[in-house]
């Protein structure tokens, strides 16, 4: 059986001191990818560090919307050269909007449409992060796949509702759903986890953070406890964990343009 995590921080100082031994944990549990995303472009230089000691590790890079106010006129064309300066970038983010307590909509909306612009011109999909702002969300894309043309790409951790679930599956997206899933309250992203295409869906970690039931306890989240996403998944919608590791890591490579090493050369797992 093979997983892959489609988001990851590695370079975060939680997994400063042990990533060979949390590296040895995904490999025994099966994951043979992980994509790390990027908070802002500062981080590119550790992220391709770290994936250069680790070959499974493709990687984005990005400007999160919490992060909204570094955006600088030189920030599109740093953007933009990282991401064609190494061959392992397979996207651009993450980004999006987090309307949560904000008070800078305006510049999220900016740096959103820029890095839109970004991903467009390179070919790339896009990994998006999206807190209490979907109608937003969607009439930004809306409008940006009218007039500039369409991207592909992943809501990445999602806890939308189902009508909002549609929505973006409706413009082209992936759907990838993290511990969130497994937590006993969380009705309504697991409904949305039974109404996405099998086609369509994502399994990440977000680690460190969002620990799944049963390693709720643990404080730090990390790659290999992806299995617990997959498991919750295959439960919702009534289908084997071989089933959802499949068809997720099928849609994974075809999302990111990644492959998988062929099953007789992957540990026996």
């Amino acid at each position: 059986m093979q997983l892959i995590d489609t988001h990851v921080h590695l370079n975060f100082e939680s997994f400063q001191d042990d990533l060979p031994e949390v590296a040895q944990a995904w490999r025994d549990a099966g994951v043979v990818r992980l994509v790390h995303s990027c908070v802002e472009p500062s981080e590119f230089s550790r992220i391709q560090a770290i994936a250069n000691c680790f070959p499974e590790i493709a990687f984005a890079v990005g400007l999160h919307p919490l992060d909204a106010d570094k955006w600088t006129d030189q920030t599109a064309a740093q953007i933009q050269n990282l991401a064609q300066s190494d061959q392992r970038v397979v996207a651009i983010g993450e980004m999006g909007l987090d309307f949560y307590k904000a008070d800078d909509q305006e510049q999220q909306v900016e740096v959103f449409r820029a890095q839109l612009a970004i991903a467009h011109a390179l070919g790339l999909p896009i990994i998006v992060h999206c807190r209490d702002a979907a109608v937003e969300m969607q009439r930004i894309l809306t409008d940006f796949f009218s007039q500039v043309g369409s991207v592909t790409g992943v809501m990445h951790c999602w806890s939308g509702t189902p009508e909002e679930t549609e929505a973006f599956l409706a413009l082209g997206f992936y759907i990838s759903f993290s511990g969130i899933v497994t937590f006993k309250n969380a009705h309504q992203v697991q409904a949305s986890a039974q109404a996405v295409p099998s086609d369509r869906l994502l399994i990440e970690t977000d680690c460190p953070f969002l620990s799944p039931v049963p390693k709720r306890k643990e404080r730090r989240n990390q790659p290999a406890h992806v299995r617990f996403v997959a498991e919750k998944l295959a439960e919702l919608r009534g289908v084997s964990l071989e089933a959802i590791a499949t068809q997720t890591t099928q849609n994974a490579c075809r999302l990111f343009g990644v492959t998988v090493p062929t099953p007789c050369a992957s540990s026996g797992l």
